[in-house]
């Protein structure tokens, strides 16, 4: 099967480069540079080292937290980082330089991997979620180092897609040696791909492991000064499509005499400029958090288009909106602004933190929205009463606190698993 896979990569490499930089362009998105993922010209690597590799922010926020847990834990092994995307690598840099390597995820190909493997000869893999490329896995299991699976999952709609090449993927998924799952379901889904059970546990969610970060935003003051009294909604990593139905949600809130500040912060950053064209183009004052330039007592919307900074945003918020979920992304992250206390609203499309919904809309933390008319009646119903939305608030905070602990779970079982390689 590696053979297979291997001619198909070969083979469509070169066109899918080619594709991926047209596109690019013409959206201004950014991605590391092949060059750098051929790992032609790597830097000095630790050696006997924890391999963690991760793929966008969310991964790399897990990474961090496990990177830390380790260090606590006394870890003798040094850490390299790789993720995939330009965004999650500029985090990666930021938040771990200081304890990690940081490179861009080498291409799933023999030389590129080859090359990393040769020069970092790490102690173990550790992929965080489901990150699996068979390549990468492939080298691992040859060169017997041992591989875990962390903070693992699989949506419904990614299982029923596996299962249906089950017999193709198993061969591919023998050098997993561990996989902690976040949740049974998602352990009783690896299973049935043809992981052994044996090599399966449930862990937990270490996201729900996150500290809230109460280092001051350089902005925040001025923002709350320009509210001047309006209540704070921020509307976080919302994707294309979205941030229109968040703005006529505002248009009907304003028609309703109820005035708030919103904070609106796109999850990429190809997309700050076109969502500022949107908003001034309706005719609101705007105000961009990469010029310098203070919101004022007009402005309507403040758009934070940096990296980094939106989990210590929701601190300020009356309501937070957590975007990707109007659209089939998947939802992104509610535990950010439920570990402020800040009450939750968000669209049906949620299935990337199924289980983390469930527990914060069964605590009445979340509310599931469908469109702008129940996305204004959600915002209006907490604005007209604060003391029923920091009831919520609150009760998200607790669903917080109920599942911590899965990092110092999952930083012990991969110092297990590297100490019994290297023993």
């Amino acid at each position: 099967m590696i053979w297979v896979y291997r001619i198909l990569v070969a083979g469509l490499l070169p066109l899918v480069i080619l594709v991926l930089k047209i596109r690019d362009r013409l959206r201004g998105k950014r991605r590391p540079s092949f060059s750098a993922r051929f790992a032609r010209e790597l830097p000095d690597l630790p050696t006997g080292c924890l391999w963690l590799h991760a793929v966008s922010v969310g991964e790399v926020e897990i990474a961090r937290r496990l990177v830390r847990e380790l260090a606590a834990e006394g870890s003798e092994f040094p850490v390299l980082v790789t993720a995939t995307t330009a965004t999650g690598l500029d985090l990666a840099r930021r938040t771990m330089g200081d304890a990690a390597s940081v490179i861009p995820c080498p291409l799933d190909l023999p030389g590129a991997l080859g090359r990393v493997f040769d020069a970092a000869r790490p102690r173990a893999l550790v992929v965080v979620e489901t990150e699996l490329w068979p390549e990468m896995l492939h080298q691992a299991g040859r060169r017997e180092v041992p591989t875990a699976v962390v903070n693992a999952r699989l949506s419904d709609s990614s299982f029923r897609g596996y299962r249906r090449v089950r017999r193709l993927l198993a061969p591919l998924l023998e050098p997993v040696n561990l996989v902690l799952a976040r949740s049974q379901s998602d352990a009783d889904r690896f299973a049935a791909l043809g992981v052994p059970s044996e090599t399966i546990r449930t862990a937990g969610n270490i996201k729900y492991d996150l500290e809230p970060d109460s280092s001051p935003l350089p902005w925040i003051d001025a923002v709350r000064s320009a509210a001047g009294g309006r209540p704070i909604v921020v509307a976080g990593s919302t994707m294309e499509g979205e941030d229109a139905v968040v703005l006529d949600a505002l248009a009907r809130l304003d028609a309703g005499g109820r005035e708030v500040l919103l904070i609106l912060a796109p999850r990429h950053p190809e997309r700050f400029a076109a969502v500022a064209d949107l908003v001034t183009g309706r005719g609101l004052r705007l105000t961009r958090r990469s010029v310098d330039e203070p919101p004022d007592g007009a402005t309507s919307v403040f758009l934070l288009d940096t990296i980094g900074e939106l989990a210590r945003a929701y601190r300020a918020a009356a309501v937070a909106f957590i975007g990707g979920s109007l659209v089939s992304t998947g939802g992104h992250n509610p535990l950010e602004p439920a570990v402020w206390g800040v009450p939750v609203l968000s669209g049906p499309h949620v299935h990337n933190f199924a289980e983390v919904y469930a527990e914060m809309t069964a605590a009445r933390a979340a509310v599931i929205v469908d469109g702008p008319d129940e996305l204004t009646d959600a915002l209006t119903r907490w604005l007209d009463n604060p003391g029923a939305a920091a009831e919520a608030g609150a009760a998200g905070r607790g669903v917080v606190e109920a599942n911590r602990g899965a990092t110092a779970l999952t930083a012990a079982a991969v110092l297990d698993l590297a100490r019994g390689a290297s023993s």
